[in-house]
C-alpha cells in the first residue's frame, strides 16, 4: 500500500500536469478516473478516493519514484538533444518523421520527458497497443477523448479533436510491434489529420527491418506510410565501431555526472554503454548510499 507521502508527491505531479489539458475532465479521462475523483485528489484528499492500482498507474505516468526507487535526473545527452529537437520540429510544423536506432541510448526517456513538458503531446507504447482498436483507443484516452464507446465513434471523435486543437503531437514508440491492421489505421488517421498533427515513429532495428521487408514484398499500405514519414530512417548513433564506442562513453559520462556519479569508466564497463542498464546501476548505487 502506498503511503501518504508518496500520494502527496503524486498529487503535486498532477497539479503540475493539469495545465497540459484543456479541462480537468479530459485529464481525468486520460488518467482513467472520474472527474469527481480527480477533483478530490487535487483538493488534497488521498485516502479512500483512488485504488492503489490507480495511484500506481498515475505515478508511472508522472515518473514519480516509488519505494526505494530514485528519480533519474534528465541529462542533455546527444540522444536527448536529437529527439527533443525532432519532436519540437514535428509538433510545431505538424510534420512526421521516423527514428530507427539501437536500443539503450535513451530514445524513450527523451520522448517521455518531452511529452511531460509539452501541451497536446502524447506518448504511446505500441508494444501495449498492437491492434487497431487498442491503438486508436489508447491515443484517444491519452488526449482525454472518450475511448470506451463504439469504435467508429471513438475514431470519429479522435479525428475531430485532433483537427480542433493547436499543434497536437503523437509519439509512437516500439512502432515495429504494431500489427498490420493497426498500421493501415495509422495511415488512415494520418490522412485524416494531414498538416494538422505531428507524428513521430520510434523503434530499434526491428522497425527498420519490418518496413524494409514489407516494402520489398509490396505490402499494401507500407509504401504510403513510409512516404508520409519522410521516406528515410533517421538515427542518432554514428557509423563505425570506434565512433559508436565514443558515443556510448560520452552519453554514459553525461548521465552519470548529472546524477552525481563519478566512476564513469567502471560504469561503462558494467553497462557496456547502455543507458537502460546505467539507470539500473544508478538505482543500486543510490539505494546503497
Amino acid at each position: 500500500m502506498l503511503n501518504t507521502t508518496i500520494k502527496q508527491q503524486i498529487t503535486d505531479g498532477l497539479r503540475a500536469e493539469l495545465s497540459k489539458y484543456p479541462s480537468a475532465k479530459k485529464m481525468a479521462v486520460a488518467l482513467g478516473i472520474s472527474p469527481a475523483q480527480l477533483s478530490r485528489v487535487l483538493k488534497g484528499e488521498t485516502e479512500m478516493v483512488l485504488s492503489d492500482a490507480n495511484w500506481l498507474s498515475i505515478a508511472r505516468r508522472l515518473n514519480v519514484a516509488l519505494g526505494n526507487a530514485h528519480p533519474i535526473v534528465a541529462a542533455i545527452t546527444p540522444t536527448f538533444e536529437f529527439v527533443t529537437a525532432q519532436l519540437e520540429l514535428c509538433q510545431n510544423g505538424s510534420l512526421s518523421a521516423m527514428l530507427c536506432d539501437i536500443a539503450g541510448i535513451g530514445k524513450t526517456f527523451a520522448a517521455r520527458h518531452y511529452v511531460r513538458q509539452h501541451r497536446h503531446a502524447v506518448y504511446i507504447d505500441c508494444s501495449q497497443a498492437k491492434s487497431k482498436q487498442k491503438l486508436i483507443r489508447t491515443i484517444a484516452r491519452e488526449f482525454g477523448v472518450e475511448y470506451t464507446g463504439r469504435y467508429a465513434d471513438v475514431y470519429a471523435d479522435l479525428v475531430y479533436y485532433l483537427r480542433s486543437i493547436e499543434k497536437p503531437l503523437i509519439v509512437l514508440d516500439e512502432a515495429g510491434d504494431l500489427d498490420y491492421s493497426a498500421t493501415l489505421e495509422l495511415k488512415a488517421l494520418w490522412n485524416a489529420t494531414e498538416y494538422l498533427c505531428g507524428w513521430y515513429l520510434m523503434g530499434a532495428d526491428g522497425l527498420r527491418a519490418k518496413f524494409d521487408r514489407q516494402l520489398h514484398n509490396k505490402k499494401v499500405g507500407y509504401a504510403e506510410l513510409f512516404r508520409r514519414f519522410g521516406e528515410r530512417y533517421q538515427r542518432v548513433t554514428p557509423e563505425g565501431r570506434e565512433a559508436m564506442e565514443e558515443f556510448r562513453r560520452r552519453q554514459i559520462a553525461i548521465v552519470a555526472k548529472a546524477n552525481g556519479l563519478v566512476n564513469v569508466q567502471e560504469l561503462y564497463h558494467k553497462t557496456q554503454g547502455s543507458l537502460t542498464r546505467l539507470y539500473i546501476e544508478i538505482q543500486k548505487i543510490k539505494q546503497v548510499a
